[in-house]
């Protein structure tokens, strides 16, 4: 067992990009022409911003009404120091407005100095980003009124201009990872080309990576089980569309769920070292480990799974695939 368990940084980050409907279309078609607009609902409230649903019935809404650029801060919490990506200069309030002409309040920031500028029902109004885009972000944010209008655009027909149709919205999470003691073992022992899982003391069944408890049985696994780096293709996905945040992988490539020899469930893994049409259920693989040199405390000293040439696992129960159970195959004919 390890001395240290391990911790580290990890970011989850993809690009996301929407259709954004009729409703929240026109409503983001508004913003980049300095308009904002609400929904009337079923009940003749205005929902603002709108959705394509009222939430209380839901009826399908398509109403669009213009609401004022000025409200009421109905609730609100300080922010404290800027964080990575936030698209202020300087720490904000996080409010809900409620605008005028509007009976739903939007979260947005406040553009002031400190907290004590800050209280319930106080008025402020929208200030706009000089150029506009059709996004949530063409409100730079709300600063205290002062009985003068906001910049905005000259009042345009919304239906003489191209309408929004789709809006991009970036995701990252930075946060801190703790794999626990189960998994710091199994990357201490990545470190020296080895791969171990644990066995299940009630059903035997071996799991890799280990997870310190059983997932059948619901109890903390005691023995530790040394693994060979060979296996076996159970499933497998062809990737044929890049990934902006993966440039390192070129497509055509090919993901498998890889079952170690001896182990009951599979993991992830790149084959690589054949061309992805080449890759079936059951082929036979070994890991391709980093040299020696760089190895670390890492998953990453596997760098893929290569073709061992061997005669392909004949899986007995396909069915099996997906339900855990002892893996029921036989190796082919040798």
């Amino acid at each position: 067992m390890p001395e240290e368990v391990l911790q580290a940084p990890l970011v989850l980050e993809y690009p996301f990009t929407r259709t954004t409907g009729p409703v929240v279309g026109r409503f983001l078609t508004g913003l980049r022409e300095g308009v904002v607009l609400g929904v009337r609902r079923s009940d003749g409230t205005v929902m603002c911003p709108p959705l394509e649903y009222d939430p209380a019935d839901a009826l399908p809404l398509g109403e669009m009404v213009e609401v004022g650029q000025s409200g009421e801060v109905v609730s609100w919490s300080w922010g404290g120091p800027r964080r990575e990506q936030q698209p202020f200069d300087q720490p904000v309030a996080w409010a809900l407005v409620q605008l005028d002409g509007a009976d739903t309040p939007m979260l947005h920031a406040v553009l002031v100095d400190g907290p004590e500028q800050m209280s319930t029902g106080m008025r402020v109004q929208i200030e706009w980003r000089d150029e506009r885009e059709g996004h949530i972000t063409d409100i730079c944010g709300f600063v205290p009124e002062n009985g003068e209008a906001g910049s905005q655009a000259a009042a345009v027909d919304l239906d003489s201009v191209e309408a929004v149709q789709s809006v991009r919205t970036p995701i990252r999470l930075n946060y801190s990872y703790t794999p626990g003691r189960a998994l710091s073992e199994y990357l201490y022992a990545m470190r020296e080309k080895r791969i171990i899982g644990d066995r299940c003391g009630d059903t035997g069944q071996v799991f890799v990576p280990p997870r310190g408890v059983s997932p059948v049985a619901g109890k903390a696994t005691t023995e530790t089980v040394d693994l060979p780096d060979v296996g076996y293709v159970e499933s497998f996905n062809i990737t044929r569309v890049p990934i902006a945040t993966r440039p390192d992988l070129h497509p055509p490539y090919c993901s498998a769920w890889i079952v170690l020899d001896g182990a009951s469930v599979g993991f992830m893994g790149l084959v690589v070292n054949c061309e992805p049409e080449s890759v079936r259920l059951g082929m036979r693989v070994r890991a391709v480990w980093k040299p020696d040199d760089e190895l670390e405390i890492s998953a990453t000293n596997i760098l893929g799974w290569e073709p061992t040439g061997e005669p392909d696992e004949v899986i007995a129960d396909i069915e099996r695939i997906g339900r855990a159970g002892t893996q029921q195959t036989q190796r082919g004919a040798s």
